[in-house]
């Protein structure tokens, strides 16, 4: 166990007081240097050795002073000496050292002074050695102890996980795999953690493999399996005639080291690999990053690109400061000038516990605990600021593991978080030892997380947790869309809701929330969960938040609109996300956070209610409406073929059908799906409505195109498409306007300021992936292309992964404005013609160059401005300041138009 530092600082002085008068360097090298170990309570010969040979870079044959591997270089002069050239000396080793044998430190001496290199930090510090007992600290990794730095892109965090991951392919090659390759790894997890944390003695595990062990890998398996046996025994009970090394090891419980594994085979190279990971310093590793770097080691796809999918501090933050962490840091700032208060504070603090129901590799529990064993420590620092001395930590530290609680499908994810959880306690210990000079470790393990290994959508939450002694829930479950769910995930969506035709269009993650919303009924527990933005979008909302709120009584506490959930690692992944904290009582106020863009940094505001779209205003449900609430024309798709691709032409093909059929020429017409509409591609198609059959007749190759569609539309399963292969010279569905008209893509870019509308002739024929509104005229063509018209879709379009899917439902509830007047109606006319005007400009762009937010020209942009600002003033004569202002002054107008519809279908009723 480490010493104190009040102990170090009482060797130190002694240390120094002992050694003022010595001047010669060898006559009594050796003992200074022992003399300076036992110091912090190391004994000199466990971890370093004198004189140990190297070959230098110029090939002489050298010999280091006191040599620590993957640690301490020494190199110690007489009384008077050049320290730097000692450094330079002492570098000179480095070209004959192995990778894990290089140190991180070097330190120099000539007995009357000291000077210390650490090498990762790239700093210096000399000093008297009259003065050692000032600077003690620095020899913290001597001690055991450590100030830690833990940073979200610290190297190490990547390397040790691409250690594990050659480690667990070799492992794997050689027949080591499932159930026992996953327990091994974390073992080895904990293991390498604990040599470097004084959960062991520094350095003791390296110098085990590193001593005791064959080079070429022999017995390491059978010596690693005695070792987890060591570990999963108390002292009194080991063998007496233990091999000392191993003896030294303690008992570590906590089940980790229980279950009997096969012996593993080991060769030199994976024998090199694990001496490499335990040069590592594990202490700087994060064990909320290390957990999804660790978990991606299993997964050789998710390996190539490791550090994409761990999810990042600050991110966490956004979930945990607004649901627990703001309020409890705003108790203590209120309690802790009264001892009593801040006494009951703790207390407090002690009983609160956590439930991350798909919880992974316990990301959000580890930073969770964290943070609360930090506000633990300035409770503690409150309550000991008058220097009293505590005789035993323990008795003062009143957090544990044992308060949180986890659910995971994935069994490899589930031993790392319990594992990390352990990490991070220690982790912690360590700081609370560097505040109070007393070091403490909870060994042996006593007390752990409960990680249940299952399907949270299966497991009767109570059963892991009683709500009665629970207070929050936090997480990140699963993004997988409603088109990809596995037949098993439709299974678990089908026992929450209920086998309901309308859930199955939700994304799974809606599963935790409805889940969570049932388990908290009748209690306190707040709630707080990450998902994809969709559910709070388009069609999901009614679906889901309409039962939440009317059901379950559900209040959204706060919401955090869409932002990119992503980190800062090489390659990463992001995605579109959303995290509504919420309960089944009223908070003491909302908030609402809100952002520019999904990059950047939100700003909240205080509001009344937050509301299904994570929107200011009433809970409004935007539900699929067959007619639009206003008197505009409808909007539709366009026609569709079904076709099996015989009745569309593409330009060659055009070409060649009508020089071997002229007559062809005047029964081919252009078709636009999306892609033709928005890139200004070429698509032709055979519109042969009203073609006479002695015309038909005329044309042989469209009569071996017709044959084929007739074939194509019998082999449907759809009985309507079986019928019309009785028409094969016809669309299955025709809906072509009559006359000229509006059209939109279904789908749209979500990085676009607007979506790209556009008139065409009525002899363009439009795909079933395009929306039209026939007989649409230059106000509506303004009204659509504006500001007010993109934020209505953002917040209630589905989405198809991202990007805006437009459905009639989008048009139809779409609030226009209330009885403007001519001269307001004018301005947006002509500002729309400005749009039209400002494209013209362009003949060769297409919509999608016009309209990407790199390429679009200024010109356009102004058009649209002055548009924005002629469309505004029909709604009020007040400027709209950003989206959010948008949105609920349109919700609240969408309330004003529904309302007289719904109280009339209830009279009808």
């Amino acid at each position: 166990m480490a010493l104190s530092w009040n102990e170090i600082k009482d060797r130190a002085l002694k240390f120094s007081i002992e050694w003022a008068d010595e001047t010669k360097e060898r006559a009594e090298k050796d003992s200074f240097w022992n003399d300076f170990f036992n110091v912090f309570g190391i004994s000199r010969r466990r971890v370093a050795t004198f004189e140990e040979p190297v070959k230098k870079l110029s090939g002489n044959q050298g010999f280091i002073d006191l040599f620590w591997k993957g640690t301490l270089l020494v190199e110690h002069k007489s009384k008077g000496r050049n320290l730097d050239k000692a450094y330079t000396q002492a570098t000179d080793y480095f070209p004959g050292l192995k990778d894990h044998e290089l140190p991180k430190y070097i330190l120099v001496s000539d007995f009357d002074r000291i000077k210390l290199f650490d090498l990762d930090e790239r700093t210096e510090h000399e000093f008297p050695v009259s003065e050692l007992y000032k600077n003690v600290k620095l020899f913290g990794f001597i001690a055991g102890y450590q100030k830690r730095t833990f940073q979200e892109e610290d190297p190490v965090n990547i390397k040790a996980a691409e250690l594990m991951g050659k480690l667990h392919d070799q492992l794997e090659e050689y027949g080591y795999e499932g159930h026992d390759l996953e327990v091994y790894l974390v073992r080895l997890l904990f293991i390498l953690f604990a040599d470097d944390t004084s959960i062991f003695e520094k350095d003791t595990f390296k110098e085990f493999v590193d001593q005791k062990t064959n080079e070429d890998g022999s017995n390491l398996g059978a010596l690693m399996a005695q070792f987890f046996q060591v570990l999963n025994t108390p002292r009194e009970k080991r063998f007496k005639n233990l091999d000392e090394h191993l003896n030294a090891f303690p008992y570590v419980n906590g089940k980790l080291f229980e279950e009997v594994l096969p012996i593993a085979s080991f060769n030199s190279n994976m024998r090199s690999v694990l001496l490499e990971a335990s040069g590592l310093d594990w202490g700087k590793i994060s064990p909320a990053i290390f957990g999804s770097l660790f978990q991606s080691v299993m997964n050789p796809e998710e390996r190539r690109n490791l550090g994409a999918h761990y999810t990042s501090e600050k991110n966490i933050f956004k979930l945990i400061k607004p649901l627990f962490l703001d309020e409890l840091r705003a108790e203590f700032d209120k309690v802790k000038s009264s001892t009593k208060k801040l006494q009951e504070f703790h207390q407090k603090l002690s009983t609160l516990k956590f439930l991350d129901p798909a919880c992974g590799s316990g990301n959000f529990l580890i930073i969770t605990y964290r943070e609360l064993r930090l506000l633990e420590i300035d409770i503690l620092r409150e309550l000991f600021k008058k220097g009293e001395q505590v005789l035993d930590i323990s008795s003062i530290l009143w957090l544990d593991v044992d308060q949180f609680y986890g659910i995971e499908y994935d069994e490899f994810a589930s031993k790392i978080a319990e594992v990390a959880m352990w990490l991070i306690d220690h982790q912690m210990n360590m700081l609370i030892s560097e505040e109070f000079g007393q070091y403490f470790a909870r060994l042996p393990l006593k007390k752990s997380a409960t990680i249940v290994h299952g399907n949270s959508l299966r497991i009767d939450w109570e059963e892991v947790v009683p709500k009665t002694e629970l207070k929050y829930i936090i997480g990140n479950p699963p993004f997988i869309g409603h088109q990809w769910r596995t037949k098993e995930q439709m299974q678990d969506m089908d026992l929450v809701f209920g086998k309901n035709s309308k859930t199955k269009r939700l994304d799974y993650v809606a599963a935790w929330f409805y889940k969570a919303a049932q388990y908290i009924q009748d209690s306190s527990i707040s709630v707080a969960l990450v998902a994809t933005n969709s559910i709070c979008q388009g069609e999901q909302v009614p679906i889901l938040w309409n039962t939440l709120f009317n059901d379950f009584d559900i209040n959204i506490h706060f919401g955090h609109q869409t932002f990119k959930w992503t980190n800062e690692a090489k390659g990463n992944a992001g995605v579109h996300v959303i995290i509504v904290g919420f309960g089944s009582f009223q908070p003491t106020e909302k908030i609402l956070y809100e952002y520019d863009n999904v990059k950047s940094e939100a700003y909240s505001r205080k509001v009344d209610n937050v509301n299904g779209y994570l929107a200011a205003g009433p809970n409004v449900f935007i539900t699929s409406r067959g007619k639009p609430i206003h008197n505009y024309p409808p909007l539709f798709k366009g026609s569709q073929p079904t076709d099996g691709g015989n009745l569309i032409l593409n330009e060659q093909e055009k070409e060649e059908m009508i020089m071997a059929n002229p007559a062809s020429k005047d029964w081919i017409k252009s078709f636009l799906g999306g892609a033709e509409f928005l890139r200004n591609k070429k698509r032709f198609c055979l519109w042969l409505k009203n073609c006479p059959p002695a015309t038909l007749k005329q044309m042989p190759l469209v009569l071996e195109r017709l044959k084929l569609v007739a074939e194509a539309r019998l082999k449907s399963p759809t009985r309507s498409v079986n019928e019309a292969a009785r028409f094969p010279s016809l669309f299955t569905q025709d809906r072509q306007p009559e006359t000229d008209y509006l059209c939109l893509s279904e789908v749209s870019s979500e990085n676009r300021e607007y979506i790209p509308i556009g008139f065409l002739d009525k002899d363009v024929i439009c795909s079933n992936t395009l929306q039209i509104i026939p007989t649409a005229n230059i106000f509506m063509f303004g009204a659509l292309m504006s500001k007010m018209h993109i934020t209505w879709a953002k917040y209630t379009a589905g989405r198809l992964e991202s990007r805006i899917r437009y459905t009639p439902s989008v048009y139809n509830n779409y609030p226009w404005p209330k009885d403007p007047s001519d001269k307001n109606k004018l301005k947006v006319e002509q500002k729309a013609q400005k749009v039209l005007d400002a494209r013209a400009l362009f003949p060769d762009s297409s919509l999608a160059d016009l309209y990407d937010p790199l390429t679009m020209p200024p010109a356009l942009v102004k058009a649209h401005q002055e548009l924005d600002k002629a469309v505004d003033l029909c709604y009020r004569p007040q400027a709209f300041v950003n989206e959010n202002s948008r949105i609920e002054f349109l919700f609240d107008l969408y309330n004003q138009y529904t309302a007289p519809l719904l109280s009339s279908k209830k009279q009808k009723s």
